[in-house]
């Protein structure tokens, strides 16, 4: 990572979405009984996917090709899931702990956008794009349902934390506020919007809701349980 956005702060935050996700794809290999190449592989997309597209469109050098520790994380992650039995991961533990590593890397993308001179709107896109789009390749090559296509507050959630972060970037400096107070305050607000999305099963209405002979009545909705 540029060493104009590294800090302990978004160093810790990188990592923990790293292993979040990469867990979350080494579980879908897992569940699908494939070898640990497999795994591995699942693991490595999914982690570094959404950083890997934010850094080609900021224009920036792709952040775990220059580190040694990422592709590290993610094959070790891999390995712990290659060694524990699924059922261990299973319920919503993995789904609280994704939305850690959602809230994380789009606090990370935002931030590192804003870094590297993007305008605000669009560096509240690229925290979105960090936080989702792993997830997005993930499903995508194991053939499941996305999980932008489900009604929960998903990507509703990397958003309100990729707005507050670029929002409270902007602010920051007249108010006396650091960096890391705002991060922090992001970080809390996407995972508690995210968290009380899983507890109470909260979503957005889907276009067509409560009309008569709508499409969207005669077609079922993906379960949420398909979502990471």
């Amino acid at each position: 990572m540029n060493e104009t956005v590294l800090t302990p702060i978004l160093d810790l935050l990188d990592i923990v979405g790293i292993a979040v996700f990469a867990l979350s794809g080494a579980l879908v290999a897992a569940k699908e009984r494939q070898t640990f190449v497999t795994m591995g592989f699942f693991a490595l997309v999914t982690g570094v996917g959404g950083g890997t597209v934010r850094d080609l469109l900021i224009d920036a050098p792709v952040f775990w090709i220059t580190d040694p520790w990422v592709a590290a994380v993610c094959l070790g992650t891999a390995l712990i899931a290659w060694f524990t039995p699924v059922r261990i991961w299973e319920g919503k533990l993995l789904d609280y702990a994704d939305g850690i590593g959602l809230a994380a890397y789009a606090v990370l993308g935002s931030a590192k956008a804003i870094a590297y001179g993007i305008p605000p709107v669009p560096a509240a896109l690229m925290g979105v794009i960090t936080g989702c789009v792993g997830g997005v390749i993930r499903d995508v090559v194991a053939g499941r349902p996305s999980i932008i296509m489900q009604p929960e507050l998903y990507v509703t959630a990397a958003a309100l934390t990729a707005t507050i972060t670029v929002a409270g970037m902007q602010v920051a400096p007249m108010l006396g506020l650091p960096d890391w107070a705002v991060w922090s305050m992001a970080f809390a607000c996407g995972f508690a919007l995210r968290a009380a999305a899983i507890r109470f099963e909260l979503g957005l209405p889907s276009y067509g809701d409560g009309k008569e002979g709508s499409a969207t009545e005669s077609t079922p909705r993906s379960s949420s349980t398909d979502q990471s």
